[in-house]
């Protein structure tokens, strides 16, 4: 596929999933007021959502490391647009519900598929660029999706805003499906019960971090599962995480860093909302406004990042965007008046849109072509886990009275102690590119069709 509309595919599958996730935050009291829903179902409408997603990410990247990212993200692309005509037509909640877990299933399959397009697509030296394109098409998303979700619902109604998908997802899947990639000399192996294994045990640990009915025993079988799956790991001919991600210190810190960034943002930017609008008195709109200096900085911290990773290298940009993330947290930990609020969500969109580029672009980097789906896949569950954690810890720390400086100080520490995996990074690039020995893998970079 061409580089050029790898990358546009790549944004526009990424965009679809970030709208998608935001603007459905903003139809759920819509859709159960007229689904006559209680309020466990629309929960679930997440949750079932989530819990597909992240059992699915790493077996659905090393499907495309054996089929072709392109072939995987145009049948993930259909198949989630389907689900959101279905939704936009549903009955019930409970067929809202199924949809979105089938919606789950797909999007598991495009989002590992939108970065090993790009790893395929663009040697490693180049990729940097592509990156940051993408997550701050992923920032525009966030941004714009309370103001267009809250213009749907309040206009056509919430059934509208799942009909958004259904246009660029057929246009881009079938697309993705009649462009020929290029032929694997030794397609990869499944390792079915690795996958068996490690999505049980990911669909039960959001399931405890949810804190749903039950989380309990779910807890104690993602525990077990995980062990097993690591035990399993240990001793398959062809296991599901290869050797090369798995066994590379830069791809572990990098994840680790990512899964404390997402859990510091996610868990700040609920608990921000009970601050803006309870403790401050704020409405929806004056929230939005206050808040929007962290959508506009991830935006801009995006290519800013790119300048950065050549410059100073991986592990001096993520350590400095963390502790700018830390900072923005302790921050809002304290700020009541216009001015800083709006710088403390400055600080932490750009602190958070910067580790997000920086540590995406280690993970993709270091895996080889062949391993880019899996590597995809580790990230997009960093991504999916991280702010499940972070709505958990900041729910568990604020208590019935609604305290907000405990839990942002205590996810501030978050941010910082994610930084000191960043010591694994690697640093600032010297005058020749290394690719660690992978520069053959340009060699299967197809020209563009």
């Amino acid at each position: 596929m061409n580089p050029r509309l790898t990358l546009t595919s790549s944004v526009v599958g990424a965009v679809i999933v970030a709208l998608d996730g935001t603007v459905l935050t903003v139809a759920q009291p819509t859709l159960q007021r007229d689904l006559g829903a209680s309020l466990a179902q629309v929960q679930w409408t997440s949750t079932g959502y989530l819990i597909a997603v992240a059992s699915l990410l790493v077996f659905a990247g090393r499907l495309g490391d054996r089929y072709g990212h392109h072939r995987v993200f145009g049948v993930g692309m259909l198949g989630f647009g389907a689900a959101s005509a279905g939704i936009a037509v549903a009955p019930g909640a409970g067929c809202v519900i199924g949809l979105r877990v089938v919606q789950g299933v797909f999007g598991a399959l495009l989002q590992p598929a939108t970065l090993g397009m790009l790893r395929a697509a663009f040697p490693p030296d180049r990729l940097r660029t592509p990156i940051a394109v993408r997550t701050a098409a992923i920032g525009v998303a966030a941004a714009a999706g309370p103001v267009v979700g809250g213009a749907l619902v309040a206009g056509p109604g919430w059934r509208v805003v799942f009909l958004l998908n259904v246009v660029p997802t057929v246009v881009f899947g079938v697309l993705a499906l009649t462009v020929r990639g290029p032929r694997q000399a030794s397609p990869v192996r499944l390792d079915l019960p690795g996958a068996l294994l490690l999505g049980v045990a990911l669909a039960c640990l959001v399931h405890a971090l949810v804190g749903l009915p039950g989380w309990g025993w779910t807890a104690a079988t993602a525990m077990l599962t995980g062990a097993a799956f690591v035990r399993h790991e240990r001793r398959a001919a062809s296991p599901l995480l290869p050797p090369d991600v798995l066994g590379s210190a830069a791809v572990g810190s990098a994840l680790g860093m990512l899964v404390a960034a997402s859990a510091a943002l996610s868990g700040t930017l609920f608990v921000a909302t009970f601050l803006l609008q309870d403790t401050l008195g704020l409405d929806p709109v004056q929230s939005a406004l206050r808040s929007l200096p962290l959508a506009l900085l991830m935006v801009l911290a995006a290519p800013g990042c790119a300048v950065l990773l050549r410059r100073a290298g991986a592990r001096r940009t993520t350590v400095a965007a963390m502790t700018v993330l830390a900072l923005g947290i302790l921050l809002l930990s304290r700020a009541s008046a216009t001015v800083p609020l709006c710088a403390a969500f400055a600080l932490v969109g750009a602190g958070f849109g910067t580790v997000m580029v920086a540590a995406t672009h280690v993970v993709v980097r270091e895996a080889t072509v062949e391993s880019a789906g899996a590597a995809g896949g580790l990230q997009q569950t960093a991504m999916n886990i991280g702010p499940v954690l972070g709505v958990a810890a900041a729910t568990a720390l604020m208590g019935p009275d609604g305290a907000r400086e405990l839990p942002l100080v205590v996810l501030a520490a978050l941010a910082l102690a994610g930084a000191a995996p960043g010591r694994a990074l690697p640093g600032r690039p010297g005058p020749t590119i290394d690719d660690h020995g992978r520069s053959a893998d340009r060699a299967g970079v197809p020209a563009g069709r």
